[in-house]
Protein backbone atom coordinates (compact mmCIF):
# COMPACT_ATOMS: atom_id res chain seq x y z
CA UNK A 1 0.00 0.00 0.00
CA UNK A 2 1.35 3.42 -0.98
CA UNK A 3 2.03 6.10 1.58
CA UNK A 4 -0.64 8.71 1.71
CA UNK A 5 0.38 12.31 2.20
CA UNK A 6 -1.85 15.04 3.41
CA UNK A 7 -3.15 17.74 1.10
CA UNK A 8 -3.17 20.24 3.97
CA UNK A 9 -0.60 23.01 3.38
CA UNK A 10 0.41 23.11 7.06
CA UNK A 11 1.34 19.42 6.97
CA UNK A 12 3.20 19.80 3.68
CA UNK A 13 5.22 22.69 5.15
CA UNK A 14 5.92 20.60 8.26
CA UNK A 15 7.26 17.78 6.05
CA UNK A 16 9.63 20.25 4.38
CA UNK A 17 10.83 21.70 7.69
CA UNK A 18 11.32 18.28 9.29
CA UNK A 19 12.86 16.53 6.27
CA UNK A 20 16.29 14.92 6.74
CA UNK A 21 19.26 16.24 4.77
CA UNK A 22 19.32 13.47 2.18
CA UNK A 23 15.73 14.33 1.23
CA UNK A 24 16.39 18.07 1.33
CA UNK A 25 19.17 17.67 -1.22
CA UNK A 26 16.74 16.03 -3.65
CA UNK A 27 14.27 18.87 -3.06
CA UNK A 28 17.02 21.28 -4.14
CA UNK A 29 16.56 20.23 -7.78
CA UNK A 30 16.38 22.66 -10.65
CA UNK A 31 15.28 22.13 -14.25
CA UNK A 32 17.96 21.55 -16.86
CA UNK A 33 18.38 23.78 -19.90
CA UNK A 34 16.98 22.44 -23.17
CA UNK A 35 20.47 21.43 -24.40
CA UNK A 36 21.24 19.48 -21.22
CA UNK A 37 17.74 18.03 -21.17
CA UNK A 38 18.18 16.50 -24.62
CA UNK A 39 21.76 15.42 -23.89
CA UNK A 40 21.07 13.64 -20.57
CA UNK A 41 17.41 12.71 -21.14
CA UNK A 42 16.44 14.22 -17.77
CA UNK A 43 14.16 17.10 -16.87
CA UNK A 44 15.81 18.22 -13.62
CA UNK A 45 18.80 17.46 -11.43
CA UNK A 46 19.87 18.43 -7.89
CA UNK A 47 21.93 21.64 -7.78
CA UNK A 48 25.49 21.48 -6.46
CA UNK A 49 28.29 23.93 -5.87
CA UNK A 50 30.10 24.69 -9.11
CA UNK A 51 27.04 24.32 -11.35
CA UNK A 52 26.33 27.25 -13.65
CA UNK A 53 22.74 28.46 -13.48
CA UNK A 54 20.63 31.17 -15.09
CA UNK A 55 17.94 32.92 -13.05
CA UNK A 56 14.59 32.88 -14.88
CA UNK A 57 12.28 34.52 -12.29
CA UNK A 58 12.43 37.44 -9.92
CA UNK A 59 14.43 40.66 -9.60
CA UNK A 60 17.65 39.06 -10.87
CA UNK A 61 16.12 37.47 -13.98
CA UNK A 62 18.62 36.80 -16.76
CA UNK A 63 21.73 36.73 -14.55
CA UNK A 64 23.95 33.69 -15.05
CA UNK A 65 26.58 32.59 -12.55
CA UNK A 66 28.14 29.75 -10.60
CA UNK A 67 26.53 28.33 -7.48
CA UNK A 68 28.80 29.23 -4.54
CA UNK A 69 26.74 28.02 -1.57
CA UNK A 70 23.83 25.73 -0.77
CA UNK A 71 21.59 26.46 2.19
CA UNK A 72 19.81 23.15 2.67
CA UNK A 73 17.92 24.19 5.79
CA UNK A 74 16.40 27.22 4.00
CA UNK A 75 16.25 25.49 0.59
CA UNK A 76 18.13 28.31 -1.12
CA UNK A 77 21.22 28.63 -3.30
CA UNK A 78 23.69 31.51 -3.47
CA UNK A 79 24.88 32.49 -6.93
CA UNK A 80 28.10 34.34 -7.69
CA UNK A 81 27.37 37.92 -8.71
CA UNK A 82 23.87 38.09 -7.20
CA UNK A 83 24.13 40.72 -4.47
CA UNK A 84 22.03 43.49 -3.02
CA UNK A 85 23.34 46.69 -1.48
CA UNK A 86 22.33 47.26 2.12
CA UNK A 87 21.45 50.66 3.53
CA UNK A 88 24.91 50.82 5.11
CA UNK A 89 26.45 50.49 1.63
CA UNK A 90 27.79 46.96 2.00
CA UNK A 91 26.89 44.26 -0.49
CA UNK A 92 25.16 41.12 0.75
CA UNK A 93 24.47 37.82 -1.02
CA UNK A 94 20.89 37.15 -2.08
CA UNK A 95 19.68 33.55 -1.69
CA UNK A 96 17.54 32.20 -4.55
CA UNK A 97 15.15 29.23 -4.54
CA UNK A 98 16.31 26.46 -6.92
CA UNK A 99 12.98 26.38 -8.73
CA UNK A 100 13.68 29.91 -10.01
CA UNK A 101 16.82 28.91 -11.91
CA UNK A 102 17.75 26.72 -14.88
CA UNK A 103 20.97 24.70 -14.83
CA UNK A 104 23.04 25.61 -17.91
CA UNK A 105 26.27 23.74 -17.09
CA UNK A 106 26.79 20.84 -14.68
CA UNK A 107 29.82 20.39 -12.46
CA UNK A 108 30.88 16.81 -13.23
CA UNK A 109 34.01 16.70 -11.03
CA UNK A 110 32.27 14.11 -8.88
CA UNK A 111 32.58 10.63 -10.41
CA UNK A 112 29.30 9.44 -8.85
CA UNK A 113 27.36 12.37 -10.24
CA UNK A 114 28.69 11.68 -13.72
CA UNK A 115 27.71 8.01 -13.35
CA UNK A 116 24.15 9.00 -12.40
CA UNK A 117 23.86 11.04 -15.57
CA UNK A 118 25.36 8.22 -17.62
CA UNK A 119 22.76 5.82 -16.20
CA UNK A 120 19.91 8.20 -16.97
CA UNK A 121 20.86 8.52 -20.63
CA UNK A 122 20.75 4.75 -21.01
CA UNK A 123 22.48 2.75 -23.70
CA UNK A 124 22.72 4.84 -26.82
CA UNK A 125 21.49 3.02 -29.88
CA UNK A 126 24.09 3.19 -32.60
CA UNK A 127 22.73 4.52 -35.87
CA UNK A 128 22.17 1.79 -38.43
CA UNK A 129 24.94 1.80 -41.00
CA UNK A 130 24.01 1.29 -44.63
CA UNK A 131 25.47 -1.84 -46.23
CA UNK A 132 28.88 -1.36 -47.75
CA UNK A 133 28.81 -0.78 -51.47
CA UNK A 134 31.63 -2.45 -53.36
CA UNK A 135 32.90 -1.27 -56.71
CA UNK A 136 32.99 -4.82 -58.16
CA UNK A 137 29.77 -6.44 -59.37
CA UNK A 138 28.60 -9.39 -57.36
CA UNK A 139 29.24 -12.83 -58.84
CA UNK A 140 26.13 -14.93 -58.98
CA UNK A 141 25.73 -18.46 -60.17
CA UNK A 142 22.98 -18.97 -62.63
CA UNK A 143 21.73 -22.51 -62.25
CA UNK A 144 19.18 -22.31 -65.08
CA UNK A 145 21.64 -21.44 -67.83
CA UNK A 146 24.50 -23.83 -67.96
CA UNK A 147 27.57 -23.67 -70.14
CA UNK A 148 27.11 -27.28 -71.32
CA UNK A 149 24.98 -26.40 -74.31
Amino acid sequence: MAKQHSAQPRKQRKRLYDAPEHQLHRLMSAPLSSELRSKYNRRSFPVRQGDTVRIVRGDFEGIEGKVTELELSRQRIVIQGVTREKVSGTATKVPIHPSKVVITNLNLDDRWRADILKRSTGPQAAPAEPPAVSSEPEKTEDTTASSDQ
